[in-house]
């Protein structure tokens, strides 16, 4: 998984002991942390990890990120299917399969590679340099929209901003990758037992969440580039629609939720623990 890239600070000690309590306390192998672009997903679960060193307890890291697509693949998509699907992040961009790998063999206690992915060279990193785990108490596993079913088809017919509009006129795009997300992903959202919700105030904050995060990678490797500011702003709207539909559906299905302020601060007393209700996912 990548470094955490923001949020220097990062959350409340007190809040990242009591995620690792309620792991271990609902005896969660795999702790599904969800959470928009920019929300801190990545700095929780390092935080989270480093406590469960400190507690002696080997402690896994995935982010759906790691499994995308290789991006020969995605051109393969993008020739055969629609251009969007160049770009990473969507539904149908990720190696489904690869992830259900990894977490089973973690779940299972055999040793494996974890796969990774370089973000500024917009590729799968080769294998051998993929770290490996061999064996796990918990496996934290993060990801912008984990849980998030897909929507109705009535939905998908009006463009919700102007990429769809303009760069998929007859819906093409949307409709595949939520038929991807719903035919691919409740098998990799199945083997989490548990799933955490950093909730975001609403998906407007994201384009500033994600420029913040793009200034932090060009940081890291100035010599390398990366996306401008206009850049940042339309590679966000390939996220918008599931984004949207994660704020709607994953309050109601994920156990434990987190509300974010625009600053990524739990307000009040939230802040500093976990909430004292937990949601729970509903029955079937």
């Amino acid at each position: 998984m990548a470094a955490p890239l923001h949020m220097a600070a990062g959350f409340d000690a007190g809040l990242v002991s009591s995620v690792l309590d309620d792991a271990l306390a609902s005896g969660a192998r795999v702790y599904g942390i969800s959470g928009l672009q920019g929300s801190g997903k990545s700095t929780l679960a390092a935080q989270v990890a480093a406590e469960a060193g400190r507690r002696g307890l080997r402690c896994a890291l995935l982010s759906i990120d790691d499994a995308y697509l290789r991006r020969a693949e995605r051109l393969r998509l993008a020739r055969g299917v629609h251009p969007l699907l160049a770009t990473r992040g969507p539904p149908g961009t990720h190696d489904v399969g690869l992830a259900i790998a990894v977490l089973d063999d973690l779940r299972e206690g055999r040793g494996t590679a974890l796969p990774r992915f370089d973000k500024l060279a917009d590729d799968r990193l080769p294998r051998a340099q993929w770290p490996r785990a061999d064996g796990a108490d918990l496996v934290l596993f993060e990801g912008w929209f984990l849980g998030t079913p897909a929507e109705d088809a009535a939905e998908l017919e009006v463009p919700l901003n102007a990429l769809e509009r303009d760069e998929d006129r007859d819906g093409r795009w949307r409709r595949w990758c939520n038929e991807a997300l719903a035919r691919d992903y409740p098998a990799l959202w199945r083997r989490m037992d548990r799933l955490l919700l950093l909730q975001a105030p609403s998906f407007d904050v994201v384009p500033e969440w994600r420029w913040q995060q793009e200034q932090a990678l060009r940081a890291q490797a100035p010599a390398r580039g990366g996306m401008s500011r206009p850049g940042v702003e339309r590679f966000v709207q390939h996220f918008e629609r599931v984004g949207r539909q994660a704020l709607r559906t994953l309050p109601w299905l994920a156990d434990v939720v987190v509300p974010l302020d625009r600053g990524r601060r739990p307000p009040g007393p939230a802040a500093g623990r976990l909430p004292t209700r937990p949601r729970t996912r509903p029955a079937g």
